[in-house]
């Protein structure tokens, strides 16, 4: 069994207090306990975060890492594994809550042209009866008081605090999408709802670009078009072996975010006497916390299956 140190605590303790953290944000925090670069040391980042996993595993928890997929950015987290009844009594929020969560990012699934949002309107009108299951329904039980009672400033309310724990978030248009938390967290969830995955890189295309040809399912993220585009012109659709349309992408910009990605390494192997002067503006304490178990954990028994041909509303 690996012994952490101090520096494992540290790291694990800021994932877990400030919620998932851009690689940026991460690596900074990385760069400031250890006095090492992750960009330069990659071997010894990965290292770490190996250690730190095979601890977690022992209390079902894990560190992940995924791409947020609305701005394309890595970001790491960690998530509960389980989704016993035990894990479920640690969240902070309600029942309403959780099934106006579920709700919400059952619309976002359910949507065949993969914008992964659905405008603030759509979510506040999310019906939490729709979450009593097909058992309960059967038998003509009630609904819960505590849902017919789940007022509208009370769905705001919970929009707000979904939104700043990072379970869903907000987009640049102002609709509603999943927070990095959820992309995290959901991860197989969305795969057992038949949400097509991305054709590059085989996470769930959420908010993804679609082929335009009919009864093809294939999606791709648009940051893994970019990638594409920018190692080569023709690209066919894998499905239906037609020209994936490329004409949103320039190839400009392709390229120039291949560019962005080789300077970004060319600044993680900046001088040492740099790195010593931003260790020493850098703290290395974390903000105290504590965490809670996975409110994704809820989101399995009631879903209903996802497919592009068509879905139940």
């Amino acid at each position: 069994m690996v012994t952490l140190s101090w520096k494992h605590h540290t790291l694990i303790q800021a994932l877990i207090s400030r919620g998932p953290l851009k690689e940026k944000e991460f690596h900074s925090i990385f760069t400031g306990v250890t006095g090492r670069n992750p960009g330069t040391v990659k071997k010894i980042f990965d290292k770490y975060l190996l250690e730190i996993n095979k601890e977690l595993s022992y209390v079902h928890f894990e560190l992940k890492v995924c791409r947020d997929q609305y701005d394309g950015q890595v970001c790491y987290g960690v998530v509960n594994n389980v989704s016993d009844d035990q894990s479920k009594l640690g969240t902070k929020y309600s029942v309403p809550q959780i099934a106006f969560f579920k709700g919400i990012i059952e619309a976002i699934a359910q949507d065949e042209a993969a914008q992964g949002c659905i405008s603030g309107f759509d979510a506040l009108n999310i019906r939490l009866e729709n979450q009593i299951s097909s058992e309960a329904s059967s038998s003509q039980q009630q609904v819960p008081p505590a849902f017919r009672n789940f007022s509208m400033s009370q769905k705001e309310k919970t929009l707000d605090e979904l939104v700043r724990d990072k379970w869903l978030c907000r987009t640049r248009e102002g609709n509603i999408g999943l927070g990095i938390r959820s992309l995290l967290d959901l991860r197989s969830w969305l795969r057992n709802n038949d949400v097509p995955s991305c054709e590059v890189c085989n996470e769930a295309g959420v908010k993804a670009d679609l082929c335009p040809t009919d009864g093809c399912n294939v999606r791709i993220h648009k940051y893994c078009l970019k990638k594409l585009l920018s190692q080569r012109d023709d690209k066919r659709c894998s499905g239906c072996g037609k020209p994936w349309p490329l004409s949103k992408i320039t190839k400009s910009e392709a390229v120039d975010e291949a560019m962005n990605e080789e300077e970004s390494e060319t600044q993680a192997a900046a001088p040492k006497s740099k790195r010593k002067r931003q260790l020493r503006s850098h703290g290395d304490s974390t903000e105290n916390g504590s965490s809670q178990a996975s409110l994704a954990s809820t989101s399995g028994a009631n879903a209903r299956r996802v497919t592009r041909s068509g879905h139940s509303r």
